[in-house]
């Protein structure tokens, strides 16, 4: 009986070693595969735990979570024959576990390698028919749409998601930069010297239409003020007329007045005439007349 003891205690061991070789647990950002002498038999475990036949049985989990190929930036051929400097990453992630598997091993590194020459030779056939021009301004998205379609169709040959494609940055070298740069400089001073040219022709033009509606303007107000003023002296004439037809003697008399004031302004004024002068007529009697 004692010695029954320790076979006991060594079953148990076994049955509780056997026990746990036989559960596993799946997390929700894991895929599983299960293999039975080395070949894969189930591979759709939801999350949560699940049990195997131990030794005959093994399992191999997977992230599934989405991954991210941040490749180095490499150069590429326009359709002018120049180069671009292009950086770009891919965003994927396992759909067919046993597919990925029998494919690239199960092995992310080797994934990358293989959806990064797939984006690689996308990227040189779609520079490769546009200019430096296009793929800088126009066509940026319609190449990252066309990279997609493509590389979603050849990664389901390997089990695998493309969920997005994206084009970071597209740059020249140094020596097209420069080259670029300076003839955007020439062109915007040819437009600059063209536009200041413009500006000049018309700043004279207006200048002389200011100068001709100045010199219209003046003319017209001089010929105004003229003819005002002819109406003007018109009109006192015409005043004058009446009043001296009106009054004949005291027009005279009035007139002779401001003669009188305008002759003696000051006390020093002196004005030498005959006695009998017509000048001082009024100063003679109140008619004008010579007393009798």
């Amino acid at each position: 009986m004692g010695n029954s003891k320790p076979l006991i205690g060594i079953v148990l061991i076994l049955i509780l070693v056997l026990a746990w070789g036989s559960l596993f647990t799946v997390k929700e950002w894991e895929r599983a595969a299960l293999f039975k002498f080395g070949e894969i038999v189930r591979t759709d475990y939801e999350p949560g735990l699940h049990f195997k036949i131990p030794v005959i049985n093994n399992i191999k989990k997977f992230d599934a979570r989405i991954q991210t190929l941040d490749a180095d930036p490499e150069r590429y051929l326009t359709a002018e024959k120049k180069n671009v400097i292009v950086d770009s990453f891919v965003k994927w992630r396992i759909d067919d576990v046993g597919l990925y598997y029998t494919t690239m091993g199960g092995d992310t590194l080797r994934a990358n390698i293989r959806l990064s020459q797939i984006i690689k030779d996308g990227l040189r056939s779609e520079f490769g028919k546009r200019t430096i021009q296009n793929v800088i301004s126009g066509d940026r998205k319609k190449i990252m749409d066309i990279l997609l379609a493509n590389t979603e169709i050849q990664a389901t040959e390997f089990g695998i998601e493309v969920v997005d494609v994206r084009i970071k940055r597209i740059d020249l070298p140094e020596d097209i930069s420069n080259s670029v740069y300076r003839r955007m400089e020439a062109e915007r001073a040819r437009t600059a010297k063209d536009l200041r040219s413009k500006g000049a022709e018309a700043a004279e033009r207006i200048r002389a239409d200011a100068d001709r509606q100045r010199t219209v303007i003046v003319a017209e107000a001089f010929r105004e003020a003229e003819q005002t003023r002819g109406q003007g002296d018109a009109k006192a004439a015409e005043i004058y007329a009446k009043a001296y037809n009106n009054d004949p003697e005291f027009y005279s008399f009035y007139r002779s007045l401001n003669a009188y004031k305008a002759t003696f302004r000051t006390e020093n004024d002196i004005l030498v005439l005959e006695p009998d002068s017509d000048f001082f007529k009024y100063f003679k009697s109140a008619k004008g007349n010579a007393p009798k």
